[in-house]
C-alpha cells in the first residue's frame, strides 16, 4: 500500500500540546505542504502511536513530528518504529517548564537519533520549518519557497530596523 502521496505526520502526546503544535499546522499550511495530526500517548496509547506510525510511513509520511511535555518520550517511541527523520518538541508544562522534556528528547541511544527542537513555540515553528527543510532535498520547488521565505524574513530585520536606527 505504499502511496505516491508525501506528507508530514504531528503527533501530540496531549490535546493540551494543541495550542502550540498548531503552529506547525499554520506554516505547513502556508507553504501548502500536506500533513496529518493526532492525539497519540507512548504511555498512555503505545499500540495507537506503533500502529499510526507504521500506517503512516506505509501511506507517505516523510517525517514525523512529535510533541510531548514532561519526560513522555513520544518521540523516542516513534524513531523505534520508523528510519524515517523524528523532529521532538519538548513541551513545558511540567515542575521543570520542560528541561524535562528537552532532556528526554535529546538524550537518544546511539543509532537512534531524534532531532530537538525549542521548548515550545519557537521549537513548534522550527520543527515545521526543519521537515521542510527535510522535504526540500527532493523538491526543487519548496526549496525556492523556502529560499524566498528567509530572504523576506531578512528584509522584514532591515526595514524594522531602518524605522528605529540611528547611526553615526
Amino acid at each position: 500500500m505504499k502511496s505516491d502521496i508525501k506528507f508530514v505526520s504531528i503527533i501530540m502526546g496531549s490535546k493540551s500540546d494543541y495550542e502550540i503544535v498548531s503552529e506547525c499546522a499554520k506554516i505547513f499550511d502556508k507553504f501548502d505542504i500536506l500533513y496529518e495530526m493526532i492525539v497519540s500517548s507512548a504511555h498512555r496509547s503505545p499500540k495507537r502511536t506503533m500502529d499510526y506510525v507504521i500506517n503512516a510511513e506505509k501511506k507517505g509520511s516523510q517525517v514525523f513530528i512529535c510533541a510531548a511535555g514532561m519526560a513522555a518520550h513520544l518521540a523516542g517511541v516513534v524513531a523505534a518504529h520508523t528510519t524515517k527523520p523524528v523532529i521532538g518538541i519538548p513541551m513545558s508544562g511540567s515542575a521543570l517548564n520542560g528541561v524535562d522534556a528537552l532532556y528526554s528528547t535529546v538524550q537518544m541511544p546511539g543509532g537512534i537519533p531524534v532531532a530537538s527542537v525549542a521548548i515550545g513555540k519557537a521549537g513548534a515553528t522550527n520543527a515545521a520549518y526543519l521537515a521542510m527543510q527535510i522535504l526540500a532535498l527532493s523538491d526543487e520547488d519548496l526549496a525556492t519557497k523556502l529560499k524566498k521565505d528567509r530572504e523576506a524574513k531578512s528584509k522584514k530585520v532591515e526595514e524594522d530596523s531602518s524605522s528605529i536606527e540611528k547611526l553615526l
